[in-house]
């Protein structure tokens, strides 16, 4: 979804994690990181979005391949929900290994738990499952298992998204990666969720999310994502100055 809270606001894309189709109502989950984020979970109950526009995107393609990994990082987390929900409803066993800065940042556990065969975490801090990175309990749990893979799903930030795919190539499993790169209007129309997959550009807004976690060319993403650091910092921090402005 391409949501824009206030009339001022920029445009962010957001992942459906669940909704109701009776009620006409989706969930949404949101990380206060920059301002438009921040705005967005500031809002009251009650409150009206400026606009929500979709669903954008394909389809995540879910098949039933036997045993399915899923792999999440921070908020990736709840995007991760809906897709090993799927994988486990088109009959799949379904692993879901998430990482995770601190016990206190784990989020949808018990969700997890529900849709998925088996679930572990990694913090970074050590305070809950493995101490270290989600791309260490993938080594660690790996090491367990007698059994074939037959696909893996990983979504996160682009570092471990990038660690998770090259690991898999050496263990010989297809791997999607659901790709997150700067988004403007989600229509293909602005192209800067550009993408090279496969030494063929693709935009992640049409032709994604999903795309082959081997084939991505996450050098390019990394540079393309940190484009607007320094615009993204004084915003903030413009924003940040003027709370409790009535702006």
């Amino acid at each position: 979804m391409i949501v824009r809270p206030r009339a001022d606001s920029e445009r962010i894309p957001l992942t459906i994690v669940d909704g109701d189709a009776g009620k006409g109502s989706i969930i949404l989950v949101v990380q206060a990181v920059g301002k438009t984020s921040r705005v967005t979970v500031a809002l009251e109950p009650g409150e009206v979005l400026e606009d929500v526009l979709g669903p954008l995107g394909q389809a995540a393609s879910i098949e039933n391949v036997g045993h399915v990994l899923c792999v999440a990082g921070g908020v990736g987390v709840a995007e991760l929900l809906p897709v090993a929900r799927a994988f486990r409803r088109a009959g799949n066993r379904v692993t879901a290994l998430c990482g995770a800065r601190s016990k206190a940042q784990i989020i949808l556990d018990a969700e997890l738990q529900a849709v998925a065969d088996e679930v572990q975490w990694a913090t970074d801090d050590g305070s809950a499952g493995l101490h270290g990175t989600v791309v260490d309990l993938m080594r660690a749990w790996k090491a367990t298992q007698s059994s074939p893979l037959g696909a893996a799903h990983v979504i996160g930030p682009i570092p471990m998204m990038r660690a998770a795919a090259e690991l898999t190539r050496e263990w010989g499993v297809h791997t999607l990666a659901s790709l997150n790169p700067i988004m403007v209007d989600g229509t293909g129309m602005c192209g800067g969720c550009r993408v090279t997959v496969g030494d063929k550009v693709k935009f992640a807004c049409m032709d994604g999310p999903e795309f082959d976690a081997h084939k991505v060319d996450f050098e390019e993403l990394t540079r393309r994502t940190r484009a607007y650091l320094e615009q993204e910092r004084l915003t903030r921090e413009q924003h940040e100055c003027r709370i409790g402005l009535g702006k």
